[in-house]
């Protein structure tokens, strides 16, 4: 009994392995975009059927003592007494992989077999079987998915239970003179025993190795051919022992072995098997698979097959899709600034004002004293409108020039009274001098200019913000000496609090 729970356990664990393993193929698959190792589901993006049922009616052959003929005779004779046999197989199939499959096999049949010489004795023998399968599919492993799509060659082996009542007859007189488990427990089981019907059936390991063709009609069935030849742990299938006294109860019952080799039988059936699951489909002539027409079985259909090729598009192609998807020119007027007044041409309504001027955030001219007197006036609008001014610097200097002190003080007395608002300085320089020397004089000017702004007045300094940009963003080409004094310059951007950082347009750099 010990032996009986220890192969429970084993088959109960192989099968739960096989389930486990079939949810989750685990591969290493190059898919359409270049990914790496994943877990991929046959429940998943690809689903395909996994679940068959096999049946199997077959014509059954024992090879053992009281057989008229060896195994290797090529034209055996059939011997007195013997008679044709045959048994039905049932089979519940999991196919774990497309190359590999798993499957619980049910037989149940008789034997018959005879033999005048040396024993003069025929025997018949009703059997029960259950054994565990795996199988391989050799035709794709051999040749590939693509190739002779509707057919399907396996190769199995496994492992399980055979249960037999065998009774023994002479030739000459048909009396029964022994069976396979007599009352007085001369037994020759060597597993076990299994009483039922009034019978008494001798319990034996055996193993089988065979294997299949197979051809798809439907989508749902197959036809195909199964060969087995099933290796039984006993000599005594036949209740015989060779080169012993077989009427000796004691040579044939209990455990002596004799010289004869383990007995074994063998099928030749007609299998029929029917593919479980949804939407059941088969690779048409064409041999193109294609996911959305249903779900292809695993025996047939290599997951592999159902993933489609990268695209790869030629040059053309991405030229069409370039222009198909290129977004609509932009209006250059956004990003010029004709006057240079900090004001882009597609919002300045003013696009000519003089060079220098404080303008609105509409690029409209304003004088500064005005505003200011306006705003001690208590005329002003509260909210902080936006204005735009810049102040100009000498050559490879940092030092606030006389007539931008006048204006930073007036910037000063604005942003006392306009609490609301914000400056942002931003630094610039021209191309002389290298990149990084550029951009650290533009640092130095707003530096000076915030400073300046600290030291001659300005209550909330912490309402300043710099940027700062070197040379890459000029507002004249480097090209002449006005050009140069108009982008050695800091720009003054008086804006609401919530804009704390200048909008600047993205400039552009012109060529030494």
């Amino acid at each position: 009994m010990k032996k009986i729970s220890i192969f429970a356990s084993l088959t109960l664990l192989l099968l739960t392995q096989a389930v486990g393993y079939a949810q989750t193929d685990t591969t290493t698959t190059s898919s359409t975009s270049g990914t790496s190792t994943r877990n991929r589901s046959y429940e998943g993006d690809y689903k395909m059927n996994t679940w068959s049922v096999t049946v199997t009616p077959a014509l059954t052959r024992f090879f053992g003592d009281l057989d008229n003929y060896g195994f290797y005779k090529a034209f055996p004779e059939k011997g007195p007494r013997s008679k044709v046999t045959g048994a039905v197989g049932v089979s519940i199939n999991k196919q774990v992989s497309h190359l590999f499959g798993a499957s619980a096999e049910f037989n149940i049949g008789s034997l018959r077999g005879s033999k005048q010489a040396l024993y003069n004795a025929w025997f018949r023998s009703n059997f029960l079987q259950g054994t565990l399968n795996a199988n391989v599919n050799m035709k794709s492993l051999l040749f590939g998915t693509r190739k002779l799509k509707r057919w399907k060659w396996d190769i199995q082996a496994g492992a399980g239970l055979m249960w037999f009542d065998t009774r023994v007859y002479d030739l000459t007189t048909d009396e029964m003179i022994r069976y396979s488990n007599d009352r007085r427990d001369y037994s020759s089981v060597t597993q076990g025993k299994w009483e039922a019907d009034g019978s008494v059936y001798t319990r034996e390991f055996v193993f089988p190795v065979g294997t299949s063709l197979h051809y798809e009609l439907t989508p749902r069935l197959d036809l195909g051919i199964d060969a087995t030849l099933y290796n039984v742990n006993t000599e005594k299938l036949d209740m015989t022992v060779g080169g012993v006294d077989n009427t000796n109860p004691a040579n044939v019952y209990g455990w002596r072995r004799g010289d004869s080799g383990l007995d074994k039988w063998a099928r030749l059936g007609l299998s029929i098997t029917y593919k479980i699951g949804k939407s059941a489909v088969k690779v048409g002539k064409d041999g193109v698979y294609d996911p959305a027409k249903g779900r292809y079985h695993l025996r047939w259909a290599d997951p592999k097959d159902l993933i489609k090729e990268p695209y790869n598009p030629t040059m053309n192609d991405a030229d069409s899709i370039a222009k198909a998807n290129m977004p609509k020119p932009v209006d250059p007027r956004l990003y010029t600034d004709s006057d240079n007044d900090g004001v882009a041409d597609l919002f300045d309504k003013e696009a000519n004002t003089p060079a220098g001027s404080v303008v609105s955030g509409a690029g409209v001219a304003m004088n500064l004293d005005s505003i200011i007197s306006s705003i001690l006036r208590g005329k002003f609008a509260p909210e902080c409108e936006a204005l735009f001014s810049n102040i100009e610097f000498d050559t490879d200097k940092a030092t606030i020039r006389p007539a931008s002190q006048d204006i930073l003080r007036k910037v000063i007395e604005l942003l006392n009274v306009k609490t609301n608002c914000g400056l942002i300085l931003v630094g610039h320089a021209d191309h002389r001098a290298s990149y990084g020397y550029n951009l650290q004089l533009s640092k130095r000017r707003v530096d000076a200019a915030k400073r300046f702004l600290t030291r001659a007045g300005l209550t909330d300094p912490s309402r300043v913000t710099i940027e700062y940009y070197g040379e890459y963003r000029p507002i004249a080409p480097n090209t002449t000496g006005d050009n140069l004094q108009r982008n050695r310059r800091v720009e003054l951007k008086i804006v609401p609090m919530n804009m704390l950082r200048s909008p600047y347009q993205s400039g552009q750099r012109f060529d030494r």
